[in-house]
């Protein structure tokens, strides 16, 4: 069973754009593609209820927060259980340095996005919030010089 929903080509210009800028006004984004600012908003509030879109967020500088360091934290963890697997999430998504966190398949179970404002802040981060958890058998870094982000999200085809 499937949980991709059926979306219009206007559907898609509307995600293409508010993927693009999600604080665009709703008169703007139905100008933009071709429909009534009525008819945009509940394209828009369809698109919400079925969970297409999950949310809005602002993107902010990490370097202008006082942490210019990211890295990419590889994460074995043993034994690879149920609720191990939820207990370290919670405590990864807890620390203020984690930006993101994914559940990987391959030599390692998790990849965690950190920014912190030193080496010394990541070291300390690695060896006392990680590696002297009992169920952390390995952590791998890898620093983070640069990155980009990819164009909007649409179905394939």
């Amino acid at each position: 069973m499937s949980d991709s929903v059926e979306l219009s080509t206007v559907d898609l210009r509307i995600l293409r754009l508010l993927q693009n800028d999600a604080r665009i006004s709703n008169k703007d984004l139905a100008a933009a593609v071709g429909i009534a600012p009525s008819t945009c908003l509940d394209r828009v509030n369809r698109l919400r209820e079925t969970g297409v879109i999950i949310g809005q967020r602002a993107e902010v500088d990490a370097a202008k927060l006082g942490r210019p360091l990211e890295a990419l934290l590889f994460v074995q963890v043993r034994p690879h259980r149920r609720a191990l697997v939820d207990s370290f999430v919670e405590h990864l998504l807890a620390l203020p340095e984690v930006r993101a966190v994914y559940h990987l398949t391959g030599p390692d179970d998790f990849l965690a996005h950190v920014a912190t404002a030193s080496a010394t802040e990541l070291q300390r981060l690695v060896l006392d919030e990680l590696t002297a958890r009992d169920e952390v058998a390995r952590v791998h870094t890898n620093l983070v010089f640069q990155h980009w982000s990819g164009g909007p999200l649409l179905p394939p085809g």
